[in-house]
């Protein structure tokens, strides 16, 4: 390890083609919930907290399905998403909401980045132009206009950091934290503990402390320590290890269209036999 990455053939596929990039996970939802507007849609329509498995399926599968599945399979998964959206509002906030839109898709991007170059130390340039380039389809597949995510990199930076800067952890962003690390399964509640730890580490230590998150010299040698043993020994597995997240999830996606078309199929036929059968 250690230098610059060379560049590849699709650093965007490179990126989050790996099953590294799940330590970004908690990081990211905590970030997203931390806009206020944001953590209110959440309390008031989601249950992610009560199925936190559930909910990281939902997002591996609008990325994975964006970045590696066909035309069709990305335009199928953004529809879904967007359906889903469509009844997300209520007092000062909207999922229609370009400023919302842009700031979750941008934590997809920035998280996931932040634990890549962790892991494979700093991209080239030019490669990161192609990653972020990319991952304004985030954006976009939520209804975003494509005009309001930040036209290069560098304006990106500039919009990230101040975004970063003004989070002010509030009550609501605390209350679904707490939930959300003390799920009611204990295989998930250990599971959870490791992305608490990870969160802790990654995030800016203002937010960290906005969400009473406990961190001290002796958690920072310890992620530090963890760091270095993943730095050291994760990007020498094999491939087909790394990747077993995203194999995985775009079987199960495809899966699940296949069974939708199938039941899509045989309530048609039904349908078409009893229209028949009225008219004799």
């Amino acid at each position: 390890m250690g230098g610059q990455q060379t560049r590849g053939s699709d650093p965007a596929a490179e990126v989050y083609r790996e099953a590294a990039a799940l330590g970004a996970a908690a990081y990211a939802i905590l970030l997203q919930i931390a806009h206020p507007r944001v953590g209110r849609g959440v309390r008031d329509h989601s249950d992610f907290a009560q199925r936190p498995v559930d909910r990281l399926r939902g997002t591996l599968v609008f990325v994975y399905g964006l970045v590696f599945g066909t035309r069709e399979e990305a335009e199928r998964v953004a529809g879904v998403v967007r359906k889903a959206h469509t009844h997300v509002a209520g007092p000062g906030y909207s999922a229609q909401d370009p400023d919302l839109q842009v700031w979750v898709a941008a934590t997809l991007y920035a998280c996931n980045m932040h634990v890549h170059e962790l892991v494979f130390g700093p991209m080239a340039p030019e490669d990161k132009d192609a990653v972020y380039e990319t991952a304004s389809v985030f954006a976009t597949s939520l209804g975003c206009p494509r005009e309001r995510w930040p036209a290069t990199r560098a304006e990106f930076e500039r919009y990230w950091a101040g975004m970063v800067a003004s989070i002010e952890v509030d009550d609501t962003a605390r209350a679904i934290t707490a939930d959300l690390f003390h799920p009611a399964n204990p295989v998930v509640r250990a599971l959870v503990r490791v992305q608490r730890f990870l969160a802790s580490g990654l995030l800016p230590a203002h937010v960290r402390d906005g969400f009473g998150l406990q961190w001290g010299p002796v958690q920072q040698r310890r992620f530090d320590r963890l760091v270095a043993v993943v730095r050291a020994v994760y990007p020498r597995l094999p491939l087909a290890v790394r990747t077993l997240p995203r194999d995985f999830y775009l079987r199960d996606m495809r899966r699940r269209f296949a069974r939708t078309d199938a039941g899509d199929s045989r309530t048609g036929r039904r349908a078409r036999f009893r229209m028949t059968a009225r008219r004799r």
